[in-house]
């Protein structure tokens, strides 16, 4: 992880850049797997889109699709034969500690930056994409909780 959080002060780039540093460094070292990340992530998006409908609903104002919603997937990717597996036996399987960690760094570094919500759900959306193309990919239950796989310029 990178030194301190980014003060209030700094712009919304420098402070979604450590956001997305931390992010990559605790994934990969904890060779995460994506399953537990997508649940981090669908969990923290819930919450902050909730907040922004709320403001934007109060103040009048719509917000972009590209906020409110999960962005598109490559169909092909899908494998639409794959065996399904209950929510129930996934969530017996999860490390559940490991994604307290996860929830509490993004949760810190959003509130102790200041960093926007529209901001930090723009930033979270990307990896929710990566971890959906990921999980759409997946042939089967095991690949579920195959390590995330992150780009070199991800």
């Amino acid at each position: 992880m990178s030194d301190g959080i980014p003060p209030v002060s700094s712009s919304s780039t420098e402070k979604m850049l450590f956001l997305q540093e931390n992010m990559v460094h605790f994934v990969n070292q904890m060779s995460m797997p994506v399953i537990e990340v997508s649940l981090v992530l669908s969990k923290y998006l819930k919450k902050l889109v909730d907040v922004l409908e709320e403001k934007a609903q109060n103040e009048g104002e719509e917000l972009s699709h590209k906020v409110l919603n999960p962005w598109p997937i490559d169909n092909d990717a899908i494998d639409s034969n794959r065996p399904g597996m209950p929510l129930e036996r996934i969530l017996e399987i999860v490390d559940i500690d490991r994604m307290d960690i996860l929830d509490t760094m993004i949760r810190t570094i959003i509130n102790g930056s200041e960093l926007p919500f529209i901001d930090a759900v723009l930033a979270l959306r990307r990896w929710e994409h990566l971890a959906r193309s990921q999980l759409a990919r997946a042939s089967g239950t095991g690949q579920l909780f195959s390590p995330m796989i992150l780009p070199s310029d991800f």
